[in-house]
């Protein structure tokens, strides 16, 4: 028994709005928008009283998906810290292969994006950074050189 493909990365958000534009300013398309709530949708959870919406996010080649979930109940729980950086344990990026690295960082940045470090070359390979997304999240960059 294997695993068919990885189907989507999911990211809880407060503004879903914002972090929409944030991920169509990189690029993304969105494939659907849904609210999510009922019994089986608060098993799955082991929580009670959920009620959401969702907004499923595809890369153009439609290989990648983002679902950016928000949620109306029960409340969310922030993370300590808050912008925790990339040595903490847990999932701490996404990382998406860009053409051009300084217009992505600059169109991001109009959507309140910050670079974690900076913008660096790796060997005559790729041109990478992190930026600070929607809700804390660090997505990666990488444009590859010749």
């Amino acid at each position: 028994m294997a695993i068919q493909r990885m189907d989507h990365v999911s990211v809880v958000v407060d503004d879903l709005e914002a972090a929409k534009a944030f991920f169509l300013e990189l690029g993304m398309e969105v494939e659907g928008e849904a609210p999510i709530e009922g019994p089986s949708v608060d098993r799955l959870n082991g929580l009670d009283g959920v009620r959401v919406d969702i907004a499923m996010m595809r890369t153009p080649d439609g290989h990648g998906k983002l679902e950016l979930t928000k949620f109306h109940s029960p409340p969310v729980v922030t993370p300590e810290p808050k912008n925790a950086l990339g040595n903490t344990l847990g999932l701490r990026s996404v990382m998406f292969a860009v053409d051009d690295l300084d217009a992505t960082v600059a169109g991001l940045r109009a959507h309140g994006a910050e670079l974690v470090g900076e913008v660096v070359q790796y060997d005559d390979s790729y041109r990478l950074c992190y930026v600070r997304g929607p809700e804390g999240i660090i997505v990666a960059l990488a444009e590859e050189l010749g």
